[in-house]
């Protein structure tokens, strides 16, 4: 898989919200089976977090089980390093076949030089930001990438309830987008249900990360498709 197969990553292009299911909710004694399960799906990527147990209080997996799921999956792959020093594994992620990688703004001391190598690795660069830091920080960068992923949970876990405060922040994110001409995407990980869906792309949103929602419901395609036919209008 390369990164320009079957990639939608542009706000004009887009007519449907983006789906991104999360690995880290899956069964993984049956991974293969999850992600063919992904690939029959109207799932637009494939989201996978990578936790290193010290940027994060978690480890989750590393490039062993990224080059098995890029071998079957059919979907582009959304990286998103919960580590530090992403900036180390840009070429090593390229080779997967990654379509997108998020790096956090608050593990990368040269963000500028890291979004520039991801960009020239052939990946689009997307820039991941905690719930208590403000998107104010992105607005010197806001151009140069491809997409904004809002944290709605504590970042390192699975499962967690939904930080309220993230509706507003998805606003205020939008604004700072339009009023720069950025054609950056929004998407947001964490708390991603059927309540908190539809207030997200409301607000602005793109790109809806679910994990245990998706996994853990007893029909994972239809749920997938619940949140695919939300209603969504940028234009």
């Amino acid at each position: 898989m390369t990164a320009e197969n079957n990639i939608k990553t542009s706000r004009e292009s887009m007519k449907t919200i983006l789906i991104s299911p999360s690995l880290l909710a899956a069964d993984f004694l049956h991974l293969e089976k999850e992600v063919e399960m992904i690939n029959r799906s109207n799932a637009d990527w494939l989201h996978l977090d990578v936790m290193d147990g010290v940027f994060v209080p978690n480890i989750s997996f590393g490039f062993s089980v990224l080059d098995a799921v890029a071998k079957v999956c059919k979907k582009p792959l959304d990286v998103h390093y919960m580590i530090q020093h992403p900036e180390k594994f840009v070429q090593r992620t390229a080779r997967i076949g990654a379509m997108m990688m998020n790096v956090h703004y608050e593990a990368c001391t040269h963000l500028h030089r890291t979004v520039q190598e991801i960009h020239q690795s052939g990946m689009k660069a997307g820039v991941t930001l905690n719930p208590t830091t403000p998107v104010c920080v992105l607005e010197d960068i806001i151009k140069e990438v491809d997409m904004v992923l809002l944290m709605s949970v504590n970042p390192g876990f699975g499962g967690q309830p939904f930080i309220e405060n993230t509706i507003d922040k998805v606003r205020r994110l939008r604004d700072m987008i339009d009023k720069n001409g950025s054609k950056a995407l929004i998407e947001v990980d964490g708390g991603v249900q059927e309540e908190t869906a539809p207030r997200l792309v409301e607000a602005g949103v793109d790109v809806l990360v679910s994990g245990s929602y998706v996994f853990k419901s007893k029909d994972p395609l239809k749920t997938i498709d619940e949140l695919k036919a939300l209603p969504f209008d940028r234009a």
